[in-house]
């Protein structure tokens, strides 16, 4: 068991949600509808997907589904990117997007540049550059 597949986020709002990620951010998925019941964002390497929170909770465990509620859940989500300039260019297109920033692109102690934003859901998504780290012919990152 070495590889995750998909990574999927339960969201309080599809329609805003998919406007997030689909429209603003420009993840690609071939989901025509603005609040279909679930979708799957075709992103380089794991899947990404979007699913009703309610629903997921039940799908964990339909008799006593795990607690909903709101502040750090302890996992980031990451978009490493090829310089510190890149950093800027999606920070600056996911706060188009409707992100919150939560710390703004800096230089960081393990000698990269990175900064945060939630998404409307409140997930945090890292934006960093590595200069140690490379990326392969199919941009898949190199550690």
């Amino acid at each position: 068991m070495n590889r995750i597949n998909i990574i999927c986020l339960g969201v309080k709002d599809m329609a805003q949600s998919i406007c997030f990620y689909r429209d603003g951010l420009g993840f690609a998925t071939d989901e025509k509808e603005d609040n279909p019941k679930v979708v799957f964002f075709n992103t380089t390497g794991t899947k990404f997907e979007l699913y009703p929170l309610e629903l997921l909770a039940v799908d964990i465990n339909e008799e006593n589904p795990p607690q909903i509620g709101t502040g750090f859940a302890g996992i980031t989500l990451a978009y490493n990117v090829k310089s510190e300039a890149e950093v800027h260019e999606v920070m600056e297109l996911a706060k188009k997007a409707g992100a919150t920033i939560a710390k703004e692109p800096q230089k960081v102690f393990w000698g990269g540049y990175s900064g945060y934003f939630t998404d409307p859901n409140g997930y945090y998504w890292e934006v960093a550059y590595n200069p140690y780290w490379s990326f392969d012919e199919n941009d898949m990152l190199v550690l």
